[in-house]
């Protein structure tokens, strides 16, 4: 077995004493140096263009953004947000319009008192412990009679 070894040996040793066998070496070498060149350099290209693309895509975003703005400036300069201002911030009203002060006594006679927090926490806790098919089924049912969320 060594005898053979040594045989193979050889004969590669004298392989690579041929110009031709050695060229080709350095060919491969050769070869294998710039595809992997190559592929660095596609790699870096393409970081360098997803790069421009995230780039150009801000760049329009800013100039979106800058152009409502100029828009609500202008808006701000018109009368009618004067006007709406004037009257939400002073009371006042236009020519013409009367001005009804409601007592707040009055106002909030007419509002719906919403649940406390306790309620809410309870409401859910409760939903929570119902199955998915439990609730899917409670979901449909309040959304084809038409009425608020069922407890």
């Amino acid at each position: 077995m060594l005898q053979i070894n040594t045989k193979k040996v050889r004969s590669i040793l004298k392989a690579l004493n041929d110009v031709r066998v050695l060229g080709l070496i350095v060919f491969g070498v050769v070869v294998l140096l710039v595809t992997w060149n190559t592929v660095k350099v596609l790699q870096q290209n393409y970081g360098l263009q997803k790069q421009e693309a995230e780039l150009r895509q801000r760049n329009e975003l800013q100039k979106l953004k800058n152009e409502n703005l100029k828009l609500s400036n202008t808006y701000f300069e018109t009368n009618q947000y004067l006007e709406l201002t004037a009257r939400r911030q002073f009371g006042k009203g236009a020519e013409g319009e009367k001005l009804y002060l409601v007592p707040k006594e009055v106002a909030l006679s007419q509002t719906i008192d919403l649940p406390k927090e306790e309620e809410a926490v309870l409401d859910e806790e409760e939903e929570k412990s119902k199955s998915k098919l439990q609730r899917n089924i409670d979901d449909w049912l309040d959304f084809i009679l038409n009425r608020e969320k069922s407890s």
